[in-house]
């Protein structure tokens, strides 16, 4: 089954969420290949022993498993070279020298610069400088590569020819704006510096060319501000400051409101700022003023919010950022000019509407900033219709051309279009799916692309929760903003970053309330449960984080004041602080008193119901539940789950009664009493494992064996230790005695699993007993129980020999007992999680039906990490680049990955009838099911809520691999 896929693989891809990273280059993933081959045969050679003829018979018969090492994690995505070197690229009416394609080498901006050009849109022309060049900068120790410059300067002299302007000349001067662009978007995390080449007689001859002096002072203020700010690390709260004196001398509340004069004032101001700040005069030679810029974009690449966004977002094996430097258009020219951000459908909802914002006498930079609060797009057509006619019909042939929702960026300059970006829309999870089944239906795609375009992990947005109707309309609202990222959140208050990250790590509920949030606050945003802005609009940066995390936000609740330095908030004439609790619904943009209670979802209805028709369809690979109850398991199945990859019987033993019978059982002193006391323990066994199959009518049910240390059912503490000996009719001495007996220095590691079986046969009987009871009344009532019981943490196949015997010994006595004739269909097989097992999986799998790999701990024994102090330092890890993500949430593809080939490969040639799936917690991510189906595993099996994703993973990996 997997072989037949991964002959057709040269590469694999990285596991980057947006599903856009290229593969790395031919050449290179040959010869690794070759390298891991060269590897695994010499590891063959060494570990090889004779073979008998039914062995090779065996051999032969599992030649359908894949023989390869599968790695796909942290892997470098090279993009084509430039031929010669070249590290600029040219875009414009008269050359463009990339298209669409090319966004490994020019980023996703540059790319579709390109393409836009090139299929005939007003795009401003320019030039990309190549992620290849950014990584030399780094290479060549944070160097501008040798002769970058002068390459920047034969591209400026295109510009310049096509735009009939000079970069520098003081009479009539070409500005530009230099823009970040990677090749997977990451929105306001690096910088952007507009206005480049305006000095002190460049801005009097802009003002001349253009008659229009305060524009030509506004843009030159902006310039310092940005260059001071972007580039020389001057705070933006300095310049602002100067601003806020000249507002109040000329008596503005507004920036448009500061007369020309004003306006003069304040970029000497500016330049005063700069000066004490930096030490020295603002730049004058504006090819000066490009080449900082430049570098300052390529280290913006490394700033800390943007390392912050790519570990968020599992974004890593990039070269770098693309620079793109493109000739400056106006929007602050004057009632006839503006800017604007808009999507070619409404990414909260997928609704086939043209959405956004724009802001009249304003650049690009106040719309997504939030300073300024936009009108909505549809209002353009007041203003100027014949421009918004040419922007829808920009709009349609956008999405048409690309495929997919578009996210645009425009300014109009004295009533001229002209577009400035475009690039595959951040949408909700509720949004892909429907924008997905609606490009199906308008025959824009088909059903397999359809599924490609939904991240799989959003999914688990269209099961949020929302407010309970009736306890919402008891609660007072007490401000409204934007629905600007759908969902329901309850929390306390928290009004900056850090403190939002300290107190949701302290495990509290927090709601970051900011005037506006920048890009700095990210990790505050993704901690906390939920984001409230004063101000802002749909395409604001807290916007449009939220909505790509599928994070509750509401934006633009203009009737809050905010006092962050007093941790306050006030509306409607009452303050809320750190204390109080408030709750947000963000998909109606009300923000509530109180904490109201949520409800869960529906269900998978209508388009989303839809999209998992299409997903099974084309999946190979099954989708179970890990389900401890029945309640578990019908919701499971309700998700669309083929059957349970893991119950854990050890779950069923802490309540009520069930608990005392167990405690009883551990302090037993001889077999006699702990039979007794399992005794009482088997008919809760018998009656959760009835309701369990009654809930899995007709599917596979994997029941693992109690997995534990005993310890872990007794209490630690003298208090409890007194109540417990109370109950039992027993001494404290002796519950003490007990508890010190079954102490373990490295529990993970001891008295546990099969172990727990080996030396207490007992319980094994119990629950096998249990199984067996269970199925024999299922199939009286007529239901078809099918359950798999797995023996946990097998590591030699002696272990699991003599407990398979001892497990079929009591499923023949059961039987015997109910004189129960019909045949049981009863598998037995083990867990793989420990490194010996899948070692030596060939021989185990001769004792087994199944294996189930556990990659929880798996992992832990591979790493040598434990899941339960992992924190103390894998935070670190992961921010300094150690790794790349937590390997319990997403598959160590590299490391873990290659015992569960090879516990994979060595198992089918054991035995070629064996059924192989895993049913760790890595079953519900994406990354890690893409993996899984690579290798030719049977199934995966994950949490409830998870199956959904699981199966449009499943399905995206079938797509992709064939």
């Amino acid at each position: 089954m997997g072989n037949s896929r991964l002959k057709k693989r040269d590469e694999f891809p990285t596991t980057n969420p947006e599903g856009c990273l290229q593969m790395a280059k031919k050449s290179a993933a040959k010869k690794s290949s070759a390298r891991k081959s060269s590897a695994k045969k010499a590891t063959a050679k060494a570990t090889s022993k004779p073979k008998s003829a039914k062995a090779s018979k065996k051999k032969a018969a599992a030649k359908a498993s894949p023989k390869r090492v599968i790695r796909a994690s942290g892997r470098k995505v090279v993009p084509k070279p430039a031929k010669g070197g070249k590290m600029v690229f040219n875009f414009g009416a008269s050359k463009t020298d990339g298209d669409g394609s090319m966004k490994a080498l020019l980023g996703g901006k540059g790319a579709n610069l390109a393409e836009m050009t090139s299929i005939g849109l007003p795009v401003p022309p320019g030039m990309t400088i190549t992620t290849e060049t950014c990584a030399k900068y780094y290479e060549s120790g944070s160097r501008l590569p040798h002769g970058l410059m002068n390459e920047v300067t034969k591209g400026m002299a295109l510009v310049e020819k096509e735009m009939g302007k000079k970069f520098g000349d003081t009479k009539n001067p070409l500005l530009m704006s230099v823009r970040s662009g990677a090749m997977v978007s990451m929105p306001g995390m690096m910088d952007t510096i507009l206005n480049l080449g305006l000095n002190d007689e460049a801005v009097e001859g802009l003002a001349k060319a253009t008659g229009n002096k305060r524009f030509a002072y506004d843009a030159y203020r902006r310039l310092i501000n940005m260059f001071g700010d972007v580039v020389m690390g001057v705070h933006h709260e300095k310049f602002e400051h100067a601003f806020a004196e000249i507002k109040a001398k000329y008596h503005a509340s507004l920036d448009t409101e500061v007369p020309v004069e004003g306006l003069v004032e304040l970029c000497d101001k500016y330049k005063e700022v700069y000066r004490k700040q930096v030490g020295d005069e603002f730049p004058q030679n504006p090819f000066k003023q490009l080449e900082l810029a430049i570098e300052a974009v390529f280290k913006s690449w490394n700033a800390d919010k943007a390392i912050s966004y790519r570990r968020i977002e599992g974004i890593h094996g990039l070269n770098g950022t693309a620079v793109n430097v493109q000739a400056m258009v106006y929007g602050n020219m004057g009632e006839t000019s503006g800017t604007g951000v808009a999507f070619t459908r409404d990414p909260s909802t997928g609704d086939s509407a043209f959405y956004g914002e724009f802001l009249i006498n304003a650049q690009g930079e106040d719309v997504v900033a939030g300073i300024r609060t936009p009108k909505p797009v549809a209002e353009m057509k007041k203003w100027n219709k014949k421009v918004f006619d040419q922007l829808m019909k920009i709009k349609t042939k956008l999405e048409k051309h690309y495929k997919d929702m578009q996210d645009i960026e425009f300014t109009i300059e004295e009533g001229r279009l002209f577009m400035l970006q475009t690039r595959t829309g951040k949408r909700t999870g509720a949004a892909a799916v429907k924008i997905a089944c609606d490009m199906v239906k308008e025959k824009l795609i088909d059903e397999k692309q359809a599924l490609l375009r939904i991240p799989a992990g959003d999914l688990v947005q269209l099961l949020l929760p929302y407010f309970d109707p009736k306890k919402r309309s008891l609660s007072k609202v007490i401000a409204r903003g934007l629905p600007a990222s759908p969902g329901a959140s309850v929390g306390k208050p928290a009004f900056t970053a850090e403190e939002a990250v300290d107190r949701s790590r302290a495990g509290e509920a927090v709601i970051l309330v900011r005037k506006e949030t920048s890009p700095e606050d990210v990790d505050g945003m993704h901690s906390a449960v939920g984001i409230l802005t004063s101000t802002g609009g749909m395409t604001s940066h807290a916007a449009v984080v939220a909505r790509g995390w599928g994070k509750c936000c509401v934006a633009g609740a203009g009737e809050i004041q905010i006092d962050a330095a007093k941790g306050t908030f006030t509306v409607g004439g009452k303050t809320y602080s750190r204390k109080d609790t408030i709750s947000i619904d963000g998909s109606n943009g009300e923000v509530l008193d109180g904490a109201i209670p949520t409800i869960e979802p529906d269900g998978i209805t209508g388009d989303f119901a839809k999209v998992m028709r299409w997903a099974d369809k084309y999946a190979t690979m099954l989708v179970r539940t890990n389900a401890d109850t029945p309640a578990d398991a019908a919701r499971a199945r309700e998700f669309g789950a083929k059957g349970i990859g893991l119950t854990r019987t050890e779950h069923m033993f802490f309540e009520g009664p069930r608990i005392k019978a167990m405690r009883e059982m551990i302090l037993a002193e001889n077999l006699g009493e702990r039979e007794a006391a399992l005794a009482k323990l088997l008919p809760f066994q018998r009656d959760d494992f009835i309701g369990i199959f009654r809930a899995m009518d007709g599917l596979p049910v994997t029941i693992r064996l109690l997995d534990p240390p005993l310890h872990e059912f007794l209490p630690h503490e003298t208090e409890s230790q007194k109540e417990l000996a109370t109950v039992m009719g027993t001494t404290l001495a002796k519950v003490k005695q007990r508890v010190s007996m079954l102490h373990e220095l490295n529990p993970m590691l001891g008295h546990r699993g099969c172990r727990l079986a080996v030396t207490y046969p007992e319980i094994l009987r119990m629950q096998v007993r249990a199984i067996v009871e269970a199925s024999i009344e299922c199939v009286a009532e007529g239901v078809k129980a099918m359950p798999e019981i797995m023996i946990p943490l097998v590591g030699t196949v002696q272990e699991l020999r003599m407990l398979r015997k001892e497990v079929e010994g009591v499923i023949d006595q059961v039987k015997k007992e109910h004189d129960f004739k019909k045949r049981l269909d009863i598998k037995i097989g083990t867990m793989i999680e420990i490194p010996r097992a899948a070692l030596t999986a060939d021989e185990i799998a001769g004792e087994a039906d199944f294996f189930s790999f556990g990659t929880n701990d798996l992992t832990q024994l591979t790493f040598g990490y434990s899941r339960d102090d992992v924190n103390t330092f894998l935070p670190d890890y992961i921010h300094k680049g150690v790794l790349h993500v937590d390997p319990f949430q997403s598959l160590d593809q590299t490391g873990v990955g290659q015992l569960v080939q090879m516990g994979y490969d060595r198992g089918k040639e054991g035995n070629p009838d064996l059924k192989v799936g895993i049913c760790g917690e890595h079953g519900g991510d994406p990354s890690s099911v893409d993996f899984c189906h690579r290798v030719g595993l049977a199934y995966v099996s994950c949490s409830p809520f998870r199956v959904p994703i699981a199966r449009l993973a499943a399905a995206q990996a079938a797509i992709r691999h064939g």
